[in-house]
Order: C-alpha cells, then sequence, then structure tokens
C-alpha cells in the first residue's frame, strides 16, 4: 500500500518549488477523486478514465502519478487509514477518558460528515474480503488495538471509567460513528432530509457522545449554545 504513495510523495517533497507544489496539488486532486468514484463504482466498477474525467486531469497524470489502477486503489486506503488512526493517538495513559473520547468521537463524526466516500471505500474493501488491507489489519491494527485497549483497562483498573470490554468498546464507537457515513441515504430517508446539514450532525454527535460516554460511566457532554450555521462546541467535563 505505501508504494503508491512512495511515488507520490518522492513527486512532492519539494513543495516550495512552482512544479513541486502542481504535483502535489495534482495527486490530491486524483486521490479526492479516486475516493468518490472508488466509492460509487467500487474498485471494479471504477476505471482510470472516471477517475481522470472526475479529477480534471488528462488519464496519462494517473499513470505518471501511480501506475496502475491497483497502485492508486491502495494510495486512496492508505489516505483513509491515515486519516482514520491519527486521532486515536489521543490515548494515552495520564489523558483524561472524558475528554479524550469525546475528542475521538467527534473527529470521527466530523470524518463521517466530511469524508463520507472515504468511509464507504473502506467499509466496501471490508464486505469484499479486505485483501489490500489484510496484513494492515492482522499486524499495525491489531497492534494498534492492543495498544489503545491496554490504556482503556488502565483507566478502567483506575476508577476512572466505567468496566468495558476495551476492544469492543473501540469497535462500538466505531460502527455507530462510520454508520453516518456509509448509511447516510437510509438516515436521510428516515429523517426525510435531502441532505445531512452541519445541525444534523450536531446533534448525531452529540447523541452519540451521550451513548459513548454513559456507557463508559463518564458525565454527559455539556452542549454549548451556539448559531445554528455552525456546529456546536462540545466541552466535556473531566471525569476524577
Amino acid at each position: 500500500m505505501a508504494k503508491a504513495m512512495a511515488r507520490a510523495t518522492a513527486d512532492t517533497v519539494d513543495n516550495a518549488q512552482p512544479q513541486g507544489r502542481i504535483r502535489r496539488e495534482n495527486v490530491e486532486r486524483i486521490l479526492k477523486a479516486a475516493e468518490r468514484v472508488f466509492a460509487e463504482a467500487g474498485f471494479a466498477g471504477a476505471t482510470m478514465a472516471d477517475i481522470a474525467e472526475r479529477a480534471g486531469l488528462p488519464k496519462a497524470n494517473l499513470h505518471y502519478y501511480f501506475g496502475t489502477k491497483d497502485d492508486l486503489y491502495r494510495a486512496v486506503l492508505d489516505n483513509i487509514l491515515r486519516l482514520w488512526l491519527a486521532p486515536i493517538g489521543s490515548f494515552t495513559p495520564d489523558a483524561d477518558p472524558a475528554a479524550t473520547l469525546t475528542a475521538y468521537v467527534t473527529a470521527k463524526m466530523e470524518a463521517s460528515r466530511t469524508r463520507p466516500h472515504a468511509s464507504k471505500v473502506f467499509a466496501n474493501e471490508i464486505l469484499h474480503g479486505g485483501t489490500q488491507v489484510e496484513r494492515f489489519l492482522a499486524e499495525d491494527l491489531k497492534a494498534l488495538v492492543d495498544a489503545k485497549a491496554a490504556v482503556i483497562d488502565g483507566w478502567v483498573a483506575a476508577g476512572r471509567m466505567a468496566p468495558v470490554d476495551a476492544r469492543q468498546f473501540l469497535f462500538m464507537i466505531w460502527a455507530v460513528t462510520q454508520h453516518y457515513a456509509d448509511f447516510d441515504v437510509q438516515i436521510r430517508k428516515v429523517l426525510g432530509r435531502r441532505t445531512l446539514t452541519r445541525q444534523d450532525f450536531a446533534a448525531m454527535t452529540a447523541e452519540v457522545l451521550r451513548l459513548v460516554l454513559r456507557a463508559a460511566g463518564l458525565p454527559d457532554p455539556v452542549i454549548a449554545e451556539t448559531p445554528t450555521d455552525s456546529v456546536p462546541p462540545i466541552a466535556c467535563p473531566t471525569h476524577s
């Protein structure tokens, strides 16, 4: 998976140079377009021509930066995984459980709001056997989950949150937060919405936070009053 990204990274090292900036922008356009096309058509149905058209670039540019459709698909998955895994780095033994869980859930919900196609690409990959990410799941992700589960177990042992099965707890958070991207059509139909607005996501994030924090035996989040055209900031009291 890193092979294709290494090619793109090598082409964009010097972003201060005009040509390097153009290359970086092209790579970002390609990845964004590919994410959407792979989400809508699946890997088998997507073509480099479709992605090039969506990106507004010649098809030759795609092959220059990524070589093949397989390389581009792996680069898209790698980009998605980096997006998703960054927020969980805040799970440390000394961190406050309530504040950490609040920040994590909020970040996951924001990713579902702003990058729904990323979630769909990953879901499709898993539903089709996860062959492109099998090693990552069995090695890197397992090691990461083991480490963060140990942090949660430490919080529990110290009486800082209610007892939970740490791995199942993380799975639950992933399932709930990613649901709003993967099943957005179902949610919109049930709620009678043409689109899910920032206000919709603010309300849904607040409810998901309440469920997660209650499962952990932590105080409900405090939702600040804000104008209707922005997402309410969520402040969570520390838990002693």
